[in-house]
């Protein structure tokens, strides 16, 4: 793990000034936290992946909302059980996969 990209994400978090951060730059961020502290660091990053699935740039895109939301799941499952924030992360993240789902099995396939 480079530290001075840990640093760099140490960094931003802090003068983000705010609870989560949002959008590319929090998928970043809490990529990189979470493969040095999980527990801290995952559940946030369960978060941002769901909330991203929905982004209006991600519309036309479900195989790429699809594997946002794979892997906030994965991220979520991989929190122990003893984390306060894994159910309620967990359950948006499996509730938003099977809307993403559900939502692909009605779209109109092409023509065979």
């Amino acid at each position: 793990m480079d530290q001075d990209m840990v640093v760099l994400a140490r960094v931003r978090l802090l003068s983000a000034n705010r609870r989560v951060v949002r959008g590319v730059e929090g998928l970043w961020i809490y990529r990189l936290l979470t493969q040095v502290e999980p527990e801290v660091y995952g559940s946030k990053l369960a978060y941002v992946l769901v909330e991203e699935s929905g982004s209006p740039l991600l519309r036309e895109l479900p195989e790429r909302r699809l594997a946002l939301l794979d892997e906030a799941v994965e991220v979520a499952k991989a929190l122990s059980t003893a984390n306060p924030y894994r159910a309620k992360v967990l359950t948006r993240a499996m509730a938003a996969r099977e809307r993403e789902l559900e939502a692909g099995s009605e779209r109109p396939r092409g023509l065979d």
